[in-house]
């Protein structure tokens, strides 16, 4: 009989989830729907010094904005509740309690003070720091001077042999048993280190696979001997590849956003976002880019898990991002920037624009942007009334202020005569006006372009003065005929 797929995705609230945090939850959310199992959140938060306020939910908005549901966790509940750690000290106790009666733990009186000389003679020595085993065999406590107020367990490794760990990504690897000191399983506030309590919870919660970073690789004999010596069978390993900068150095704040929410604000997409992750460490073959949240799922294996470090390519992931933009709908788009908008307001779009409006616009700046950030600089001008630039934008290099004003005066007549008011019928009519005025078009068309928008760089032209309309569009450029009549100095020739 095949036993379901239970995988957990299990943080610690100790600061703003980061990218590497994150991927984890990734990968091991596509398992589990690969799967057709379990997604299981679990909150270990019993590092009460790094503890963060506001952490837990910092997490879960990310996990909500990616799309990864989840069936069981500290809000929803579940069959194996609480899902949070602090909430089942008891478990840990009464495991510890279990493991000092087998022998398999026994009790740490060392002060904290005595553990941080051990250490510093150990490294004055150049020998490995590690606990020196002092109350492993001890057949009472020691006297009150020599002991700490509460004592922490520790659990009794064994010094000879080796332990194996079988990986689904990296295969067999074996670790000597002597280089690994006695642990703390419950430290002297009652509280579990992470070796107990994972253990614990996983076993509890009938957890089938651990994805985890591959930081934790050298802990897991620790996990197997803990398994072992309760009675218990461990779940299956996976210890994913670790994230690297562009340099090949540790990913930190430098390389990109110091949290992973920064990226919503910074206008990426969840689909795109959870394309580029679980690219970072999976492929499906050497060649596909963009794969949709159904294929992922589809197509997620273990198997295909790379050993190798990832690299974070920021630049990747700008690419992905603009390659989603491209693909969506009109009417997609303008709704991501309306739920944009709506979540990170901006001032240069003051009120919430039309729907319709807002999908004419879309096909404009689709092949233009990259994030959806990027978009209000390059359209407020459609939602404001009044635009803001300086009278010498208007004058184009190689034109004067006369120049660019009698362009602009012949400009008008042409719109005001143009029938339909269309960009087809916009740019044939003013195309030939160039020549006309002994113009490159680039010259003319931009001045119209600062004229109308505010901007020197603007969406296609003559759409935008058609989604603008005739009114709306002849009194923008008006007004700039205005600015250039007005008593000014005169920007000298081919600025």
């Amino acid at each position: 009989m095949t036993h379901p797929v239970r995988v957990r995705f299990a943080p610690s609230p100790t600061g703003d989830p980061h990218v590497g945090n994150i991927r984890t939850a990734v990968f091991t959310w596509l398992f589990a729907r690969h799967h057709g199992g379990a997604f299981v959140v679990r909150v270990e938060d019993t590092d009460r010094a790094r503890s963060v306020q506001g952490a837990v939910e910092a997490i879960l908005q990310s996990l909500r904005w990616l799309g990864l549901n989840w069936d069981e966790g500290p809000d929803i509940g579940g069959p194996f509740a609480p899902y949070v750690q602090s909430q089942r000290l008891d478990l840990y106790r009464q495991a510890a309690h279990d493991l000092i009666g087998s022998g398999d733990a026994y009790k740490c009186y060392c002060s904290p003070q005595r553990l941080a000389d051990l250490r510093q003679r150990q490294t004055r020595q150049n020998r490995d720091t590690g606990y020196d085993r002092r109350c492993r065999d001890l057949d009472a406590p020691p006297m009150p001077e020599d002991a700490s107020q509460t004592p922490v367990v520790r659990f009794r490794m064994p010094q000879d042999g080796s332990t194996a760990v079988d990986d689904l990504i990296r295969g067999r690897v074996t670790f000597e048993n002597r280089l690994a000191e006695d642990f703390v399983l419950l430290k002297s506030d009652g509280y579990p280190t992470y070796h107990l309590a994972n253990v614990v919870d996983d076993h509890s919660m009938r957890i089938s696979h651990v994805l985890r970073a591959e930081e934790w690789l050298p802990s897991t004999p620790r996990h197997t001997h803990i398994y072992k010596a309760l009675g218990w069978t461990p779940p299956k390993f996976a210890h994913l590849p670790i994230i690297l900068a562009q340099d090949r150095s540790k990913l930190s704040k430098r390389h990109g956003a110091a949290s992973f929410l920064e990226y919503p604000r910074q206008g990426y997409l969840p689909d795109a976002m959870l394309n580029f992750l679980t690219l970072l460490g999976w492929s499906l073959d050497d060649k596909t880019e963009i794969l949709s949240r159904k294929e992922l799922v589809h197509h997620f294996t273990i198997d295909r898990v790379n050993r190798s470090a990832s690299i974070f390519n920021r630049d990747k992931l700008l690419w992905t991002n603009g390659s989603y933009l491209r693909s969506m709908t009109p009417e997609a788009l303008a709704d991501a920037l309306l739920e944009y908008w709506r979540a990170y307001p901006t001032p240069q779009i003051p009120n919430t624009p039309r729907r319709g409006l807002l999908a004419r616009i879309a096909p404009l700046i689709a092949e233009r942007i990259k994030t959806l950030d990027q978009a209000a600089p390059l359209i407020h001008f459609f939602f404001r009334d009044e635009i803001d630039y300086e009278t010498e934008d208007l004058i184009q290099k190689g034109m004067d202020r006369a120049v660019t004003c009698t362009a602009l005066e012949r400009t008008l007549e042409l719109m005001t005569a143009a029938q339909p008011f269309d960009a087809d019928t916009l740019e044939a009519a003013l195309r030939p006006l160039a020549k006309e005025l002994g113009l490159k078009p680039g010259q003319l068309f931009g001045s119209i372009r600062v004229a109308a928008s505010g901007l020197r760089v603007a969406p296609p032209l003559f759409e935008s003065l058609e989604i603008l309309g005739r009114e709306r569009a002849l009194s923008s450029i008006g007004k700039a005929v205005e600015r250039l009549r007005s008593p000014a100095v005169d920007s000298p020739p081919g600025r």
